[in-house]
């Protein structure tokens, strides 16, 4: 195993917006609760004040570095604004969502983490609005690496991924369109050959609520799969407009075969009210592992889609 250099200088980012203030002080109260209290603390705020910030979170909190977006900026680059700094003044970044609970050892497990690799994730618990368990755990597959879940789905969010800043560094910048920072962010890791690990012990409890982005349970809807095939799309286009400088061949030749299924799925399942019904059926009554955006031209369902394909 690459011994990298040492993680000397970390931090803890994420960005709060409105809507999650209701969950700012339970987020805040796990930061201050970790084992590992050699971090720097950044904080990127999305159409709210720090003040409001500040009385959600429970008062004056610890020192914080302030990233203000600037009137009309998109979630993007919000992010985009934060991890440029960022990665010019630590050697790591432990990426957190400001509605959901580290647990004691998120920040020490990440750190010891980046001592090998150049991104890593952790498992999460996911919770209910009020923080209830729902027994449900996001993790890895069995037998399954980190690298065998990109770049079809994705692994590493915005609430439990880490990177080391020199390989982050080479990520950026994030177009302003981009909706689905997280994973393009990993896919752009990846593409350029980073060391990817998984930390399978829960490290976070993920809050499920309606503006999650990500549905990773059961039951989907309808309508949630063709949003969700929109934002999938979206992704790819960007991907594939973006590939980083010195992108491994075969990798690149991965994302070029996911975009053309998940196209093959929108012709073929989304834009037909039966076909999609039917794939929502069967979607329903598998036993899916939650990661995000498995439920987008799901490989044992290929014969919905390929078939189709192949028959025009």
């Amino acid at each position: 195993m690459t011994k990298r250099p040492s993680i000397t200088t970390l931090a803890v980012y994420t960005t709060i917006y409105p809507g999650v203030e209701q969950y700012l002080a339970d987020w805040y109260r796990s930061v201050q609760e970790q084992t590992d209290t050699d971090y720097a603390l950044w904080i990127g705020l999305d159409a709210v004040t720090v003040d409001s910030a500040v009385q959600a979170m429970g008062g004056e909190p610890m020192a914080v570095t302030w990233v203000s977006a600037d009137p009309g900026e998109t979630p993007a680059q919000v992010r985009q604004r934060a991890l440029i700094r960022l990665v010019d003044t630590c050697d790591g970044v432990v990426l957190v969502d400001s509605d959901d609970i580290l647990h004691p050892a998120r920040v020490a497990s990440a750190r010891k983490f980046l001592g090998t690799s150049d991104l890593v994730g952790c498992a999460l618990r996911l919770v209910d609005r009020q923080g209830a368990d729902l027994h449900t755990l996001f993790a890895l597959p069995p037998q399954t690496r980190a690298e065998d879940i990109l770049p079809r789905n994705n692994v590493f969010g915005f609430s439990n991924s880490a990177y080391r800043s020199d390989v982050l560094r080479r990520c950026l910048p994030i177009p302003p369109d981009v909706a689905l920072v997280d994973w393009y962010l990993a896919t752009r890791a990846w593409l350029s050959g980073a060391k990817l690990a998984f930390d399978g012990e829960v490290r976070m409890d993920y809050r499920q609520h309606g503006a999650n982005m990500a549905r990773v349970m059961p039951p989907f809807t309808a309508q949630q799969v063709v949003s969700d095939c929109e934002l999938v799309r979206h992704h790819f286009r960007v991907v594939r407009t973006h590939f980083p400088e010195g992108a491994i061949d075969v990798l690149s030749a991965e994302v070029e075969q996911a975009a053309s299924d998940v196209e093959a799925f929108y012709r073929n399942v989304v834009v037909h009210p039966s076909r999609l019904h039917q794939y929502v059926q069967l979607l329903n009554n598998m036993e899916l592992v939650p990661v995000w955006w498995s439920c987008i031209a799901h490989p044992s369902l290929k014969h919905l889609w390929i078939e189709q394909r192949n028959n025009r």
